[in-house]
Parts: structure tokens; sequence; C-alpha cells
């Protein structure tokens, strides 16, 4: 929720390039995958276990990238992996050559990073600046921060995070028929 809501925030307050109904279908995919790209590290992610032998690869993930909460969550691992995912759109873009490939680039590292910002106010915190081990939460008192799967992430930040989008669409519900209307006929 927290990639889809930064994205739209984005959205909302920077001009939007020109862009087909295809590639803004493909940018929010990719700004999805990006929300849930950081805890590839971790065996039990929800996008493991909805792989057929996602466990598997699940705990070769988990050892490659040094357990959950490390590469995958911090600024090293923002780069290694926006510079994969753009390796992979770039292997991609002669076969759909009609869409904005840089689009969904920044949609999938919108999505990332808003990860590792949702992760850096719960008690574990985020190794931001490995290799230094370090992990850095706001507030810096690990008693304040929020639980991971705790009342306050299911019961106020969640249902906060859908206000905050029902709001911008209601806010830009002209400008997105505008958008739909222009691309869909």
């Amino acid at each position: 929720m927290a990639a889809i809501t930064a994205l739209g925030l984005i959205a909302a307050t920077q001009p939007i390039p020109h862009m087909t109904l295809a590639t803004g279908c493909v940018a929010v995919f990719a700004n999805l995958l990006g929300g849930i790209a950081p805890d590839i590290d971790q065996p039990t992610a929800p996008f493991w276990r909805n792989l057929p032998i996602g466990h598997v690869f699940g705990k070769v993930f988990d050892k490659l990238l040094g357990g959950h909460r490390f590469l995958s969550h911090s600024a090293l691992g923002i780069g290694l992996f926006g510079l994969g995912f753009h390796l992979l759109l770039t292997v991609l873009t002669p076969s759909f050559p009609r869409l904005d490939m840089s689009i969904s680039w920044w949609a999938f590292m919108i999505g990332f990073v808003s990860h590792l910002l949702m992760d850096t106010i719960t008690r574990e915190g985020v190794p931001w600046i490995l290799p230094l081990p370090w992990r850095i939460g706001i507030p810096p008192t690990k008693e304040f921060r929020v639980q991971t799967g705790g009342f306050v992430e299911n019961f106020i930040i969640f249902p906060g995070l859908l206000l905050v989008n029902g709001y911008m669409i209601y806010i830009h519900y002209g400008a997105i028929l505008n958008f739909l209307r222009h691309y869909i006929k």
C-alpha cells in the first residue's frame, strides 16, 4: 500500500510525462513489484509463498542477500536492485518498443524506496548505510517505533494509507478521468 501511495503522491505533485496506457499499467505493476522486492531476502515473504517452489528460492535468496533486512534494505541495495531492474528493462525493451521503460524504472524505484521508508519506522529499523551494521529507525528509540504486523500498522497506518489514496483520487478525479479518456478509446 505504501508503494502505490508514494506513486500516487508523486504523480499528483509532479508533471506526468506523456505515456501510453500500456506504459501506465506496466508502471503500476513495476511499482507494486518494487514495493515487495526488498523482502525477496525473506524466505517466508508472500512473494515466495505464491510460487510453486518459492520456499526453495526464498532460502537461496535469504543466504545470497545476507538474511532479512540486510543488503536489500540498504542504500547499497537500492543501487543494486535499481541497476538490476534497469538491466532487465533494457533486455525487455526490444520486445516492447512502445513502452517507456524509464517510467517503469522510476515507478519500481519509488515502490522500492517506499518499502524501506516504511520499514524505517518499525522496531527492527533498516541498515541504510551498509556495510556499517547500524540499523536506523525513526524515532531513534525502539520502544516508540511500530511493531511489524502489530496494532498500529494494521489499524492505523494501513487504513491511513487507504484514506490518503481515497483522498488523492477524490481531489484529482477530473484529471484521472481526462487521463483515461485520452488513452482509452
